[in-house]
């Protein structure tokens, strides 16, 4: 025999379901609109891949780039490729297809790369900021504090960090694999819209998303404000104006790259998952996931001195 908690915990569970796949709702269901969305998305993503391309490779090539900068910049730009190709190419396919489902492991793994690939490039950012810190405002111990191997330790640091983040989130989120709903309400597996549909608290997931992400997200903010209080001070103390604007315009494309990324992040991740809407979020997520990765590149070549002049130089196909 049964007691009536047992069989109200049956009937509890008998309105759930164990979810096996998602059904993405896409970016817009306007017929009139899927072509041109795909047709634009697709330039976006193709000019994405061969910018960064292009910058790895001029890194790679060009001897007055082997520099402790440039060599987070060449970091920077391998996070944004596999990062919009952790998204892009299954949003195209939803774009233009009838079926937008996909299974909860490949949803599982996109949302892991996605976490991992995106808090990497937070803390890489800050690194880059540390570096611009340590080069203007303590130029004879550059070579100590940012060396080779230092460089290497950062670059394995954040990418750990990242990894480590992303694996507790995905885990959280799909520990049990039990939903009200399969329709995911976003065009991607995100955290947030994931959260939406579960059957169970989700406190915890809450909890994890403003300690780890918070920490990750906010603490290299500070680290880059910190970093850019500390150089604005120096640049105060040189006399030659156009000292100091030289010295300022190495970090130029740096600051702007920053502020694109930061905004929308903090904005989508940084307030409570009941406020989530995607009729009003979905413009803000294609953002950031897939133009940012696009503009890194441009801002790069177009307010970067040594990198259009190695672009200049090289045989390299500019598609800037």
């Amino acid at each position: 025999m049964h007691s009536p908690k047992d069989m109200f915990e049956e009937l509890e569970q008998s309105n759930k379901s164990y979810v096996t796949r998602f059904i993405l709702s896409g970016i817009t269901s306007d017929l009139k609109l899927q072509l041109p969305l795909f047709l634009l998305c697709l330039l976006v993503y193709i000019i994405t891949l061969m910018g960064n391309i292009t910058i790895i490779t001029l890194i790679r090539i060009t001897p007055n780039l082997q520099t402790p900068m440039y060599f987070f910049l060449m970091n920077l730009s391998l996070v944004d490729i596999l990062y919009s190709s952790t998204i892009t190419p299954n949003s195209l396919a939803n774009i233009i297809s009838v079926d937008k489902t996909i299974s909860i492991i490949g949803c599982a793994i996109q949302l892991f790369f996605f976490i991992d690939l995106a808090a990497s490039e937070a803390m890489l950012l800050a690194v880059m900021a540390y570096d611009r810190y340590v080069a203007i405002c303590q130029p004879l111990n550059y070579p100590i504090l940012i060396n080779n191997k230092k460089c290497i330790q950062l670059i394995c640091t954040v990418y750990f960090a990242g990894c480590i983040n992303s694996l507790i989130h995905t885990y959280c989120a799909f520990r049990v694999p039990l939903f009200c709903s399969s329709h995911v309400n976003h065009f991607y597996c995100d955290l947030i819209p994931i959260l939406t549909l579960s059957c169970q608290d989700t406190f915890l997931n809450e909890v994890f998303l403003f300690t780890f992400a918070g920490s990750i997200e906010v603490g290299s903010l500070l680290c880059i404000l910190v970093s850019y209080t500390c150089i604005l001070l120096a640049l105060f103390k040189i006399h030659s104006t156009a000292g100091g604007h030289k010295t300022f315009s190495t970090c130029a494309s740096h600051l702007t790259v920053v502020a694109l990324f930061y905004g929308p992040v903090l904005y989508m991740y940084l307030r409570p998952t009941t406020s989530y809407s995607m009729d009003g979020d979905w413009v803000v997520s294609v953002f950031y996931t897939v133009v940012v990765p696009m503009l890194n590149p441009i801002i790069y070549s177009l307010r970067n001195k040594d990198v259009k002049e190695a672009l200049q130089k090289s045989k390299i196909l500019i598609v800037f």
